[in-house]
């Protein structure tokens, strides 16, 4: 069994700093908002998707069952690097799909404010160092061996690789790229940083890896997001208002990376994300030039710039001249990151795949306030986690 899926309600709380708040906390604000903005209620979900990858409870689902309401259906706790928003997503759309419910829930929570750089390596629950052990776990870190494990250095490093590939690269390139982010951040009450910063400003921050300094960089936070999914025949049977507001999740994917030749020293994140995209508007039955605005996964500068090509929004190796030409801006032919992206919205792991979304329905919804892409029709929201895995949705407003 195979139907539409659509999306009834979704929700993000502000990211940011919440001390007060746990992740569990964060997670029942968006759910409950979430359902508040389907009209339906825990008594109609039929299947959970629940994803937190750092810090939170093991049975993070069930834990948030007991804010929310405990009916005993299923549970799938999710942790996929940074998609594991979108593989909760993925996993309610699947459930759908595959008639084993007709309302789904899916949510993503994390706390990172003051976490500091991410990295590739391990630590115990008890914050001490790794032990490698094990015929996986004894490989080495690769830490001093490439370069670096941390997350600004991994990505740096795939940014001066499309440069050495394709040319056109320079410092002050990845730092225009930030400064259109964060502009458009200043629209968005919900992004952890709304302020705006000139070229020479982000250039002269503090160097993390270069070419990314500090506000190159997505911005570690607390924050979670959640959507309310339902099949046609469902949503047929709510009120016409809410189906007029229905986002239909025309593709819906996720992939891990193939083999690729030093993928296994350097993270290959360019060809899980063109496979994905590739999936993606064949599902949709769409492509690159139907789109209307993008979402996609800028945890640093450079990310963003050779996702321009991995989501073929441009010609393969066009990715500096595409960005030059004034596309990505919000009132460009192909707006990117009007949210403020990972570098200002934030970038609560778990929580940014759902988020991602929530921003493109926003818009599909006409309900984007000041920083609204008048009459966007057809939106995808990418996200990609080192490991690899790459989540991409496409969504679609509802016909009038």
């Amino acid at each position: 069994m195979s139907e539409d899926v659509w999306i009834v309600g979704i929700s993000m709380t502000k990211f940011g700093k919440h001390p007060d708040k746990d992740t569990i906390d964060l997670a029942s604000a968006a759910t409950r908002d979430a359902l508040a903005d389907s009209g339906l209620t825990m008594a109609d979900v039929g299947v959970i998707g629940a994803g937190n990858l750092l810090g939170g409870p093991r049975c993070f689902g069930q834990d948030l069952q007991k804010q929310i309401g405990q009916t005993g259906v299923p549970v799938y706790n999710v942790a996929n690097a940074c998609a594991t928003g979108a593989t909760a997503l993925r996993t309610a759309v699947m459930a759908i799909r595959a008639g084993e419910a007709e309302v789904g829930l899916a949510v993503g929570a994390e706390k990172l404010s003051g976490a500091g750089l991410l990295t590739g390596g391990h630590a115990t629950e008890a914050g001490g160092s790794w032990t490698p052990s094990g015929r996986v776990g004894a490989i080495a870190d690769l830490d001093g061996r490439v370069g670096t494990e941390t997350m600004p250095g991994v990505f740096a490093q795939i940014g001066m690789d499309y440069g050495h590939r394709y040319g056109g690269v320079t410092f002050e390139l990845f730092a225009r790229i930030a400064e259109k982010n964060h502009a458009h951040s200043t629209l968005n009450p919900l992004a952890a940083y709304t302020k705006r910063m000139s070229v020479d400003q982000i250039m002269g921050d503090v160097m993390i890896a270069y070419p990314n300094t500090r506000s190159m960089c997505s911005a570690n936070c607390d924050g979670a997001a959640a959507a309310v999914l339902v099949s046609d025949r469902r949503l047929r049977q709510l009120p016409l208002a809410q189906q007029r507001r229905a986002v239909k999740v025309s593709a819906s994917v996720l992939l891990t990376d193939p083999y690729a030749d030093g993928c296994q020293v350097l993270p290959d994140i360019n060809t899980v994300s063109r496979n994905a995209a590739t999936v993606a508007y064949e599902q949709a039955g769409v492509g690159p030039d139907d789109l209307d605005l993008v979402e996609l996964h800028d945890c640093f500068a450079t990310a963003e710039l050779v996702h321009y090509d991995n989501l073929q929004l441009c010609e393969e190796g066009g990715a500096v001249d595409f960005f030059l030409s004034g596309a990505t801006w919000r009132d460009g032919r192909m707006p990117v990151n009007v949210s403020g992206g990972l570098e200002s919205k934030g970038h609560p792991v778990s929580a940014t795949g759902i988020a991602n979304v929530y921003e493109i329905c926003q818009h599909l919804r006409g309900e984007a306030g000041d920083r609204q892409i008048e009459g966007a029709r057809v939106g995808l929201a990418h996200v990609i986690g080192l490991g690899s895995a790459c989540g991409v949705h496409i969504l679609e407003r509802a016909a009038a």
